[in-house]
């Protein structure tokens, strides 16, 4: 029903945002408020998830976003909620990757997802996601870029400073260690 909302960002909150569209403010959940300026105006991608007693707005800093989640909660037993959960701990590129590889294990680790629901979401998505824009900046997510970006999450840095590095870093074949020394002389510039 509703594609995109472009308006300004007057509030946020631990999970959602509130866009201000011709004085209208649309709570909106999001996986990570923190992509959001306040009272900057700015395209948030949206999805309308509508059930007997909810209506709710999703929003998504991108059009992959937002195409990953609607896949996500086309998965048998997993709703909006998870979903929005655990887009907030991943990335399109690293959630296609786990996909691909049929990597359990990472699924395993966000929020909401257990071993079944992990094998049912590479059951039923694996070779259907495909990340649209920006594929020139796409980069192939090895076990040691991998590691380099938990570590570098479990210090405190922003999903979005993390991902910027390793694009740039990616390029080279380095050992974990190797990425981790290189990505935290580049974000500590």
């Amino acid at each position: 029903m509703y594609n995109y909302l472009n308006g300004r960002i007057t509030e946020k909150g631990i999970d959602y945002i509130v866009v201000e569209c011709n004085g209208v403010g649309y709570h909106v959940f999001v996986s990570r408020p923190d992509d959001f300026n306040k009272d900057e105006y700015t395209k948030v991608y949206t999805y309308l998830a509508v059930r007997e007693d909810d209506m709710s707005l999703y929003g998504f800093k991108t059009k992959d976003e937002k195409n990953i989640f609607t896949k996500i909660i086309g998965v048998s037993g997993i709703g909006p909620k998870t979903a929005i959960t655990m887009l907030g701990v991943t990335t399109p590129q690293s959630f296609i990757q786990a996909i691909e590889l049929g990597n359990t294990g990472y699924l395993k680790k966000l929020p909401g997802i257990g071993a079944k629901s992990a094998s049912q979401i590479i059951l039923d998505l694996k070779g259907k996601l495909v990340v649209e824009s920006n594929e020139s900046q796409k980069i192939l997510i090895n076990k040691d870029l991998e590691d380099t970006r938990e570590a570098l999450r479990g210090l405190g840095f922003k999903l979005a400073d993390i991902d910027s590095v390793l694009k740039v870093i990616g390029q080279e074949q380095l050992t974990s260690q190797q990425y981790l020394k290189k990505a935290l002389q580049l974000l500590r510039k």
